[in-house]
């Protein structure tokens, strides 16, 4: 499904401008203190079929652009999130319940869906030939650890966490998103509020956790 439907979409649809949904986890791990991957990062993952699917989906967008001068982006999106959805609400919903969080993947990228749905709708205005690649998700490297200990607060809770911040994890730099579209407009603190009270109202969830915690790829 994540290569061979691609590969039809990018057939049938040859005249059309294509803002491709992709991952950031096509990128290799990279070091923390670097600020994550840019676009000029090969797409070689660690292991796992998923990342190497959504691979495999750039490669077939890639093909067909340069077959038929298709203009487009790859969208390399990193942790949408709303309420009902995302890191953010796996984070505080453990805190919330008393679960136990690992902060072995230590350290994350989000933003706000409303932003992202935003950046990728102005990216039809933005797009090449041959397609090319750009980083979707929010500017700072957040701490896993912090973010337990902000909903902490919010959510009257004290954090129970375990393991050790790893060195290096699945970071994007979001540099090229801000200086064609600018920041965000919906800061980290807002959501982290906006996520507290909506768990703290026992308000709906998605029921499917991001799971970004996983290193081995097996989701």
């Amino acid at each position: 499904m994540n290569v061979q439907v691609p590969a039809m979409v990018a057939e049938v649809f040859k005249a059309s401008r294509i803002v491709a949904f992709s991952t950031g986890n096509v990128y290799p791990w990279v070091p923390v203190e670097t600020g994550g991957a840019s676009e000029d990062v090969p797409p070689v993952p660690p292991p796992g079929d998923y990342a190497y699917s959504c691979v495999g989906r750039e490669r077939m967008f890639e093909y067909f652009s340069t077959q038929h001068g298709t203009p487009g982006r790859l969208f390399r999106l990193n942790y949408a999130i709303d309420m009902r959805y995302g890191v953010l609400h796996d984070i505080g919903r453990k805190v919330r319940d008393g679960e136990t969080i690992d902060v072995t993947m230590g350290h994350v990228n989000v933003i706000w869906q409303g932003d992202a749905n935003a950046v990728a709708l102005r990216a039809l205005t933005r797009v090449t030939t041959p397609t090319s690649p750009l980083n979707v998700t929010g500017p700072e490297t957040l701490e896993v650890r912090w973010l337990a200990g902000e909903f902490g607060k919010l959510l009257g809770r004290k954090p129970v966490l375990a393991g050790k911040e790893a060195p290096a994890g699945w970071l994007n730099n979001a540099r090229r998103m801000v200086q064609e579209f600018g920041p965000p407009e919906v800061p980290i603190g807002a959501m982290i509020e906006w996520t507290a009270d909506w768990l703290a109202r026992g308000m709906t969830s998605l029921k499917k956790p991001t799971r970004y915690e996983v290193r081995d790829g097996k989701y």
